[in-house]
């Protein structure tokens, strides 16, 4: 009886760690900092200027506003995952055009 209850226990703790560790998102994480340090290169060097920065940071804003919203219940799904991935991609697009456009800081 009381291997049985250790056991119960086990794999009900067993299956909280997964359910726990989903809520965490080091990758979105990181590459909002990497984008965010791409937007301050690109003011300070002049590649962008006050206009372009403020919309790819409301931009950036947005996509932590979705990871917010996705870890609200608890769980990061794999669709919302896929979601914030591709805002962060076309974000990164937007990033690269805005600093290789003709248009500079003044």
């Amino acid at each position: 009886m009381f291997a049985r209850a250790l056991l119960v226990s086990l794999i009900t703790a067993a299956a909280a760690v997964p359910a726990y560790a989903q809520t965490d998102t080091p990758r979105v994480d990181a590459r909002q900092e990497r984008q965010q340090q791409r937007i301050d290169q690109g003011v300070a060097s002049g590649e962008l200027n006050q206009r372009e920065a403020a919309r790819l940071n409301r931009q950036q804003d947005r996509i932590e506003g979705m990871e917010e919203r996705a870890k609200a219940d608890g769980t990061v799904t794999r669709q919302e995952r896929r979601q914030l991935n591709k805002a962060q991609n076309r974000a990164s697009r937007h990033i690269g055009k805005e600093k290789h456009d003709r248009q500079k800081a003044r």
